[in-house]
């Protein structure tokens, strides 16, 4: 609790900045591209160097800088165009109030937990009904389709309807369960992590799902095989929900 309480305080101290109308989108970019980063490397150097093309899941393909650029254009004018202003609105319409004590360790736990899960079964259904319904698919999430070898930058490769409804439920989520914060925050941090490593396009000895015992958690290469198959793996994280639907597909 001291721990969480320190780090709480540090926080705070930038109270205006998080206030601001301009943080979200920073917050936003700044992270997917910081989460990105390591992967683009990896992208530039598997196809000279052999110990990271072995862990490449689709050992055949590889990333040009013009499909890194492509995705980094789109996701900077979803940024601009849509997610600021949306930002915007928030920051007028519904002000941010911060206490001044910090979250226990173990509610921040339970609530990350929940959130995730939440999201987790949000994105199930979302996926499922845009992949079984023709035109959902077809105008608007055929766009995130384009590659069907996964790669980190390809993470926010998607048309206006797709991020701003993904991003409603993970920006309502924490609203809902009535976390802190700090927890928000931590959720916001922990979900786009995993979804950029969901697409980066390796199988590393460290990766989350390794982690995770018992095959609940699908990772990178549960993802990849989606963006290979299509009627498969909806769920963005775990593997429970495509277990119960009969969608569960690995190799």
């Amino acid at each position: 609790m001291f721990e969480l309480q320190y780090i709480w305080d540090s926080i705070l101290q930038y109270e205006a900045v998080l206030r601001s109308p301009y943080f979200p989108v920073f917050f936003s970019i700044t992270v997917h591209l910081s989460f990105c980063l390591p992967f683009v490397v990896l992208d530039a150097l598997s196809s000279r160097v052999a110990w990271i093309r072995r862990y490449k899941i689709q050992q055949k393909t590889s990333v040009s800088w013009k499909m890194m650029w492509s995705c980094l254009a789109l996701s900077l004018y979803n940024h601009a165009v849509y997610i600021f202003p949306l930002s915007v609105l928030h920051w007028y319409w519904r002000p941010v109030s911060y206490p001044v004590m910090a979250p226990g360790l173990l509610r921040v736990i339970w609530d990350l937990a929940a959130c995730l899960l939440l999201f987790d079964f949000q994105y199930f259904v979302w996926h499922l009904l845009h992949h079984k319904v023709p035109w959902l698919y077809c105008t608007f999430h055929k766009v995130h389709h384009k590659y069907t070898s996964t790669f980190a930058l390809a993470t926010e490769y998607s048309g206006a309807w797709e991020i701003l409804s993904l991003g409603y439920f993970a920006a309502v989520n924490p609203m809902l369960l009535g976390v802190h914060p700090m927890t928000e925050m931590l959720f916001h941090l922990l979900n786009m992590w995993l979804s950029v490593e969901d697409h980066c396009g390796y199988d590393l000895p460290w990766a989350t799902h390794r982690l995770v015992p018992f095959g609940l958690y699908g990772g990178a290469p549960h993802h990849d095989v989606h963006h290979q198959k299509f009627k498969s793996n909806y769920a963005p994280y775990f593997t429970h929900w495509d277990k119960l639907f009969g969608t569960l597909h690995s190799e």
